[in-house]
């Protein structure tokens, strides 16, 4: 398995007709990509690790399309998109990336909202029966398809997101936010585009919106103490041990996603969104620069943590072990905070300005 190359890796994927073979194919390449993790992390690796998940699903997707075709229940009566929330509409999984997703469709002339429902509920659960036989957890805040909240036509999606917009209480704009991190991985593009336009559309018309967004986006803290000390976890098992995916990479994540909610983009990866922020002149080129290093630094981090495979799922808590903090990785680490601190800084300045230019 170590000397196939990428393109050997999709094409067997391609080729199971079983989610089983499939599996069997990505507890290959778990071992593999966990191998060169050990010694080394490029964003190049990172791409590649995506591109097989990707790859997974939409097989996943396929096969189950199949499966329903051959009990009898025919071919989707109408477009839909299956959508990626999380590190996975965002293209930055680690190899144990758990399943948050959704599923919209068009509503049809020919079918009440009562049979396309029937339908895609069988094929959520067929795609989901697949995802967990792939080793892949189901989302603990029950983002996921099989709730029909998430499984929707596009019709009831938009309602759904102006009604969030019109209360923006805590959990209706963690949900917001969620939804902006979307991506197709199967399916109708054009369904998360009208989305994510209307989303967009609506911030842009209703800019208060953004003060809102604000506070949930700071929520977390960068995990760096008033003198320029890491804060560790104290007690249980990762007693020593930092909190890299909430102590550094979702506080980077959140900042820079609202600063391109505010922007009016739609790219829903934080290299990306960062890279457009520059471009279109909303943020300086060192800044930039500055955020981009820092974020390299959490990802490449975040897949250092340790992982288990639980019930034949692969989990991880996110934090690295206290034996893992040499000290260049803790240099590394504050070098990523400070400016992750900055960044919160920067996004909070930005937004308050925003709101006192609107009501000058």
């Amino acid at each position: 398995m170590n000397h196939l190359s990428m393109e050997q890796i999709l094409e067997r994927i391609y080729q199971s007709e079983q989610f089983d073979e499939m599996r069997i194919t990505r507890d290959q390449v778990h071992e593999m990509f966990r191998e060169h993790l050990l010694f080394s992390y490029s964003p190049e690796l990172g791409r590649q690790i995506n591109k097989i998940h990707d790859c997974l699903i939409q097989r996943t997707i396929e096969l189950a399309e199949h499966i329903l075709e051959d009990e009898g229940f025919g071919k989707p009566p109408v477009p839909y998109a299956f959508i990626l929330f999380g590190s996975g509409g965002r293209r930055e999984q680690t190899l144990w990336s758990d399943q948050d997703n959704g599923l919209i469709y068009e509503a049809s002339e020919h079918q009440t909202e009562e049979e396309l429902d029937a339908y895609f509920s069988k094929l959520v659960d067929c795609i989901l029966r697949g995802l967990d036989m792939l080793g892949y957890p189901p989302c603990e805040g029950n983002v996921i398809s099989s709730n029909k909240q998430w499984r929707k036509p596009y019709s009831a999606y938009m309602e759904m997101l102006l009604d969030w917009f019109k209360e923006p209480e805590w959990e209706n704009v963690r949900y917001l936010l969620i939804l902006a991190d979307m991506r197709c991985i199967y399916g109708s593009q054009d369904l998360v585009d009208k989305l994510k336009n209307g989303f967009l559309a609506y911030v842009e018309e209703h800019p208060a919106i953004l003060n809102d967004l604000l506070s949930n986006t700071l929520h977390h803290k960068i995990s760096l103490g008033l003198f320029g000390h890491l804060i560790t976890e104290r007690y249980g098992e990762d007693a020593g041990g930092f909190d890299i995916k909430y102590g550094a990479y979702i506080p980077i994540v959140n900042g820079v996603r609202l600063l391109a909610i505010q922007a009016g983009i739609q790219s829903s990866s934080t290299v990306d969104r960062i890279r457009e922020l520059k471009e279109q002149g909303h943020i300086p080129e060192t800044l930039a620069d500055e955020w981009q290093e820092a974020f390299a630094i959490a990802l490449k981090l975040r897949d250092l943590t340790r992982y288990q495979v639980e019930n034949e799922m692969y989990t991880t808590r996110g934090k690295l072990g206290a034996e893992q903090l040499t000290k260049e990785i803790k240099q590394q680490l504050k070098d990523c905070l400070r400016t992750g601190i900055e960044l919160q800084k920067y996004v909070k300045k930005s937004i308050v300005s925003h709101k006192d230019r609107e009501k000058g």
